[in-house]
């Protein structure tokens, strides 16, 4: 219904900003990283996820695409809703989210407030299994092709893994790892250089 809403940002709070637009004011629950780069009075504009469910009609925003669609696969996994996702994408970013499905790491999962360990695991075995099965490429590419489980067995094949839980093709992903130096970058940099030529393209 809306894709995004951009105005000036009338009002913020913890999980919460309100930006007008026009004079009506859009409240979007959202993370502590998109607050980060929210400023009241100035300019903001979020991507939307409207949650629909019984009687519950809220709006949720996302500074980046990226962070909408980790929200979006996180409220997809069963026993995870908008509450529980908002605070794990709001302990960690979405490369971060990323690295932890594909080397299985729960901890860094657990640091959200309300997550256990046997949320974590869930997240991470229901993800990853998505992943395998080419479920986690909206553009309609799937990773790894044939629905074959795929371990990755460098950083160059992890962060092309994490990037797919992201949500981007297998033309996209090798587009942004092209020339970037892998062996002498953490994966968490690799993700990070790719992710950024992803943007100015």
């Amino acid at each position: 219904m809306f894709y995004y809403v951009s105005g000036t940002v009338a009002h913020v709070e913890p999980y919460l900003a309100v930006i007008d637009c026009g004079g009506v004011g859009y409240a979007c629950r959202t993370t502590n990283q998109s607050l980060s780069r929210l400023t009241v009075g100035e300019k903001g504009k979020l991507f939307t996820h409207l949650y629909v469910r019984e009687e519950i009609f809220e709006l949720y925003g996302f500074a980046t695409e990226d962070e909408l669609n980790c929200f979006r696969l996180l409220i997809g996994v069963s026993g995870v809703g908008p509450k529980a996702a908002l605070s794990i994408l709001s302990a960690t970013t979405p490369e971060g989210l990323a690295m932890s499905i594909i080397t299985g790491d729960e901890k860094a999962l657990t640091v959200a407030q309300g997550i256990g360990k046997k949320i974590a695991q869930r997240i991470i075995l229901e993800l990853k299994d998505k992943l395998a099965k080419g479920q986690i490429a909206p553009k309609g590419e799937s990773y790894g092709g044939t629905g074959v489980t795929v371990i990755p067995q460098n950083k160059s094949s992890e962060a092309a893994a994490a990037l797919a839980v992201l949500g981007y093709s297998q033309s996209e992903v090798a587009m942004a790892l092209k020339g970037i130096d892998v062996e002498a970058l953490s994966l968490e940099d690799i993700i990070k250089q790719a992710l950024k030529k992803m943007v100015k393209q």
